[in-house]
């Protein structure tokens, strides 16, 4: 009886294992942080959520975004999207188009939103896309 009972919180026990593993290899957080590491660009974004920030990797470094809601033209959608980079410091090597491929990005999930850029990226920016 010992025995059985012993294999049954084996298997349990292996069960947990595989399931943390699986749930690790699943976390966006991970899979933010990996592409920030690799210089990659990934966008980690609630789109039916408009409380939960966009955050953003692209060439090594870390953006977020805030968004708000307001009237679009017939129903109400994300209008303003506040973009900042966490580390100042991460902005080396980020061009203009860079930060214009971005815009375009946030603006194919959020096409009624204007994009606003906090200090030091506003510096950069000379144009805006309407």
């Amino acid at each position: 009886m010992i025995v059985i009972l012993f294999r049954i919180l084996i298997f349990i026990a292996l069960v947990l294992l595989l399931y943390t593993i699986y749930k690790y290899f699943r976390n966006p957080d991970r899979k933010l942080q990996l592409a920030k590491d690799n210089n990659e660009f990934y966008i980690l974004d609630e789109s039916t959520n408009s409380k939960k920030n966009i955050q953003l990797a692209y060439k090594g470094c870390l953006f977020e975004g805030e968004k708000y809601l307001g009237a679009a033209e017939d129903s109400f959608e994300v209008v303003n999207v506040h973009v900042f980079a966490h580390e100042p410091g991460e902005l080396r090597g980020i061009t203009r188009d860079d930060l214009y491929f971005i815009e375009k990005e946030l603006l194919i999930r959020y096409p009624y939103a204007k994009i606003e850029w906090k200090h030091p990226i506003n510096k950069l920016m000379i144009t805006s896309i309407d």
